[in-house]
């Protein structure tokens, strides 16, 4: 056995320690209370951090009890643990990270072909960071196809975009970051979404296109994309303009073709020319990815399709954002391989009964007037009944609070404007129990809201936090 030796000469190496490793002084842990607004000076255990840290998020809501979010708030404990795995892996690094660009690419062609793409290896799509970036992409590629229709014409026209007035916000922000005109159809009576025909009317020579939303966030409906589609194609016989269809999907994508699969709205109508939607959503993933996908590549400009010369490999993009981590696409993939088909059914179906469930009870309570049932997107929209004036929908989302429960009161848009609404949003997680706990928390506070003498409320702008 080889005898230990003594210490060596005072110029060997020294072994690297990384600064997280150092201890910080815990006598200063306990004295000190560190700023809020600037860097600390010094380090603190990561005890403590993790501590103070974690106190402050106790504030916030219970995401389990937010019906505001359409937002995925629950996973099965495989999938954290493969996003762990995943989060160190930047998604836009495809030559060092070769399977995880596979797993997305595999994730676009099961969504081509859920979507009958006609050849579901010619379509091309992208993941995204959400629903809001894959819809700034389509409208990108829409602009660009019209650009070069209108070569002659254009910068000296301006584009349009023909829309219902309740699409998401990100359609606004579209429409202002590049410059193009946005065509709001109003919602009129009873019908809170677009109007086929009133939107073939708000277009012309120059309308990059037309966006059908499968799932307002308004109520929870769908538009009537088929229709919308046959009110173009009359356009196109008689002005001979060929104006194209986006179906922003960031919901109704992943619910309808599972439960409503005779329902025609992708691309099986030949104007369709792409579709997006959230796979945080209702395609059951935490927060963090979304698909934007073309029916072919001719749909997509090969113009806007980068190709960098990146970490030793040829990478086409087409995204705004550029490192992000692979996780959500990894996360996605497990998803669509753990349930299949028949899985997304019984999920999405589970969600749609909760909600027409608890649409149901609630109705039956006799003072709300219900918008819609929960029959479309496993989500409802209700007001309160006519003859109910002692409270509004602010005061029963402000009471409902105090018991945990986070269900959005707000303002339809232009033309609706008088009239205020409540919103569930059922999601997986949100269990048939729970809505029975919700339902019986508001009837156990009608009887203090109907003995109020008016609603308490006073700036309706800021009752509630939801805006979109």
């Amino acid at each position: 056995m080889p005898l230990n030796e003594g210490p060596r000469q005072s110029g060997e190496r020294r072994l690297s320690v990384n600064p997280f490793y150092g201890p910080a002084n815990p006598l200063g842990d306990m004295a000190e209370a560190p700023p809020t607004h600037r860097l600390p000076d010094q380090p603190m255990a990561p005890v403590t951090a993790h501590q103070l840290v974690r106190d402050e998020l106790m504030l916030d809501g219970n995401a389990r009890l937010n019906l505001a979010t359409f937002v995925t708030t629950w996973m099965e404990p495989e999938a954290g643990v493969l996003m762990a795995e995943c989060r160190d892996k930047n998604m836009i690094d495809k030559d060092e990270y070769p399977r995880t660009a596979e797993l997305e690419r595999r994730c676009v062609a099961m969504l081509a072909d859920l979507w009958h793409a006609p050849d579901p290896a010619a379509a091309v799509g992208c993941s995204t960071t959400g629903s809001s970036e894959a819809c700034m992409l389509a409208g990108m590629a829409l602009k660009r196809r019209w650009t070069r229709r209108n070569a002659d014409r254009y910068p000296g026209a301006r584009p349009n975009l023909v829309m219902g007035v309740n699409v998401q916000v990100c359609w606004e922000k579209f429409c202002n970051f590049w410059e193009v005109e946005a065509r709001l159809v109003p919602m009129e009576g009873e019908r809170f979404h677009l109007d086929p025909q009133a939107a073939a009317e708000l277009c012309d020579e120059n309308t990059i296109g037309v966006v059908g939303i499968l799932g307002s966030t308004f109520d929870g409906s769908y538009e009537p994309v088929a229709e919308l589609c046959a009110a173009l194609d009359a356009v196109q016989e008689r002005t001979g303009l060929d104006i194209p269809v986006h179906v922003d999907g960031a919901s109704g994508a992943m619910v309808a073709p599972f439960l409503d699969e005779d329902l025609v709205w992708d691309f099986r109508l030949p104007r369709v020319a792409s579709i997006n939607t959230s796979g945080h959503k209702y395609g059951l993933v935490y927060p963090g990815v979304g698909w934007a996908l073309w029916r072919d590549a001719e749909a997509l400009p090969e113009e806007l399709v980068f190709r960098v010369n990146y970490l030793g490999g040829d990478m086409p993009t087409f995204a705004l954002n550029f490192s992000r981590p692979g996780a959500q696409v990894v996360a996605q993939y497990y998803t669509f391989l753990r349930l299949g088909r028949d899985g997304y059914r019984a999920v999405q179906q589970a969600a749609r009964d909760v909600a027409t469930g608890m649409a149901g009870r609630i109705e039956a309570l006799g003072d709300f007037r219900l918008l819609t049932r929960g029959d479309e997107l496993p989500v409802f929209a209700f007001t309160t009944a006519p003859d109910v004036t002692a409270y509004d929908v602010f005061d029963v989302s402000r009471r409902l609070r105090e018991s945990g429960w986070l269900v959005p009161a707000y303002t339809f848009p232009a033309n609706r404007e008088d009239l205020s609404v409540l919103r569930v949003v059922c999601r997986n997680g949100f269990s048939a129990d729970l809505a029975e706990l919700l339902t019986q928390d508001l009837e156990r506070l009608l009887p203090e809201l109907r003995r109020q003498q008016r609603p308490l409320t006073r700036d309706k702008g800021v009752a509630t936090g939801f805006h979109h």
